[in-house]
């Protein structure tokens, strides 16, 4: 009987695979645990339209991907952060604080997992990574400048 997975299963197969199984095996092992089902044309067509449908979501997130890197890669940010008067920040200055920047300066929402920052103690001009997609990561400057507080 050919069986569609719908979970992957060690030694018979993965997700979404068409395997030939025997009857018993899939009558009183894979049905009732909701493992496989039964590969008829119906079946078969909604797994191939799953897939599509993915693959197309995926093409969809990758171009909105590449915008976002045209949109930001190579660009400053500017961040401000309490320091003492030599430049040195009373903290550091954190992925979330330029996520936070990035979003109010050109519009990007971005996690703050997905920014790359080396430790900013200092003020100065930092290369912060944003990683948008797979394979698709944005450099951009990161300008750290120090407001003292006043005596």
């Amino acid at each position: 009987m050919k069986v569609i997975l719908l979970k992957d299963i060690k030694g018979t197969g993965k997700k979404d695979q068409i395997i030939e199984a025997s009857d018993g095996y899939a009558r009183n092992f894979l049905f009732p645990k909701g493992l496989a089902r039964e590969a008829n044309a119906a079946n078969v067509n909604a797994v191939q339209t799953a897939k599509s449908a993915a693959k197309h979501r995926e093409d969809v997130a990758r171009a909105q991907a590449q915008e976002t890197c045209k949109k930001i890669a190579g660009k400053s940010i500017k961040i401000t952060a309490r320091g003492a008067e030599g430049g040195r920040l009373y903290g550091s200055v954190t992925s979330q604080e330029i996520a936070d920047a990035l979003e109010k300066q050109y519009g990007v929402k971005v996690e703050k997992r997905r920014v790359e920052v080396k430790n900013i103690r200092n003020a100065g001009t930092y290369t912060v990574s944003v990683w948008l997609f797979a394979g698709i990561t944005a450099e951009m400057n990161a300008e750290v400048s120090v407001a003292v507080e006043g005596k």
